[in-house]
């Protein structure tokens, strides 16, 4: 169960005003949390783990959380953190990558008791945005840090993008909210929701922002742009995996933001990052299946044994090249990345080793190919 302090403090960069968000925890007051989410892409990750875990904080304390599916921002691009302009997306694209993300997020928090709204419901009035553009000045939109970098450089800005923080700012009036939380790379948009509240003469909104966690390349934040991060929706055993090829470096801060765990400094680091990879991966999917994963892991990277479950590829004929057997099982997108793997050596038919990519291989019904560490392929002859 969550405590007030663990709520303020835990994987928390900042708080405004922490004094006063105390103040108003222990006075017994119920509170509108909210949190705005643009559907850009078709899975939530471990980054968004880390804000949706501490939305469920104040779910378990009897605070009411207003989730909002940015339907109507996710048209116009969020600018924060950007070096150019973010593409807008299309409706089409925002209702598919919508479909998941309720599903994904009640592996967090209870949607049963959540406050589900859709931006588009009141931005999408045609007066909104002449409204907001009188109250809220260029200058204070241009004081964003990101902006005055591509200033700076002389990169262009466009209208929509300076209108963005403006309309997130008003979702915070629309759902009268109490507290917004968001990553570090949202304090600007967070700000400006207190500003368009004060210029709506409402009560201005505290803020908490959450640290950011980098991704499996150990440097960029997690992102789905960047290909480093970690479905919400991946196989228990692949989220395991990939929490296990996270650099060392970033144990301490995961345990931190996604687990209810110190860092356990008297382990060795593999088990300490075995501890944390079933940790989360049992917050997502469960214990049993989190054991499973954890015990399949051990079994074919720790014993180099071959895992019990894999896909089957069906061939047609018997006698193929070993670049021909790459691409089959789609261990390659194209005949080059295929060559190099089998010439690095990366590449294995029932544990021998294939060096030549035009070499024929002989492939019987249940043979076994496998490319670099974690990936495995059953082959079957029709």
């Amino acid at each position: 169960m969550t405590d007030i302090n663990k709520l303020l403090n835990r994987a928390v960069d900042e708080a405004i005003n922490g004094e006063h968000i105390r103040f108003v925890l222990e006075s017994g007051k119920k509170l509108r949390v909210k949190l705005g989410i643009d559907p850009t892409a078709s899975d939530l990750h471990l980054g968004h783990a880390v804000v949706l875990r501490k939305l469920r904080q104040f779910q378990e304390l009897g605070h009411k959380i207003v989730l909002i599916i940015g339907d109507f921002t996710a048209r116009v691009g969020d600018p924060s953190g950007r070096s150019e302009e973010r593409k807008p997306l299309s409706k089409k694209a925002i209702e598919k990558n919508m479909k998941k993300y309720l599903e994904q997020a009640g592996k967090i928090i209870d949607v049963k008791k959540t406050e589900v709204r859709h931006n588009s419901e009141w931005l999408e009035k045609p007066s909104i945005i002449p409204e907001l553009a009188s109250k809220i000045s260029v200058q204070q939109v241009l004081e964003r840090e990101d902006f005055q970098k591509r200033v700076k450089e002389g990169s262009p800005i466009t209208v929509l993008e300076e209108l963005y923080p403006l309309l997130q700012g008003y979702d915070s009036v629309a759902v009268k909210a109490d507290i917004e939380i968001g990553g570090t790379d949202q304090k600007f948009n967070l700000l400006m929701g207190r500003r368009v509240q004060r210029a709506y003469g409402m009560p201005e909104q505290d803020i908490m922002t959450l640290a950011l966690i980098e991704g499996t390349d150990g440097s960029r934040k997690m992102s789905k742009s960047y290909g480093n991060y970690i479905s919400l929706s991946v196989k228990p055993e692949d989220m395991f995996g990939k929490i296990m090829s996270i650099p060392d470096a970033l144990m301490d801060k995961y345990y931190t933001a996604l687990t209810d765990l110190d860092f356990p400094k008297n382990l060795q680091a593999r088990d300490a990052k075995l501890k944390l990879a079933k940790e989360i991966t049992a917050s997502i999917h469960g214990e049993k299946k989190a054991g499973k994963a954890e015990a399949e892991f051990v079994r074919v990277f720790s014993k180099k044994e071959m895992p019990n479950e894999m896909p089957v590829v069906k061939i047609s004929s018997p006698r193929i090249t070993a670049l021909g057997l790459i691409l089959e099982a789609g261990f390659a997108d194209s005949k080059g990345e295929a060559r190099r793997l089998i010439l690095q050596g990366g590449a294995k038919i029932n544990e021998r080793v294939l060096k030549d990519p035009i070499e024929i291989v002989s492939v019987k019904n249940g043979d076994v190919l496998r490319a670099g560490k974690k990936r495995f392929a059953r082959f079957e002859i029709p």
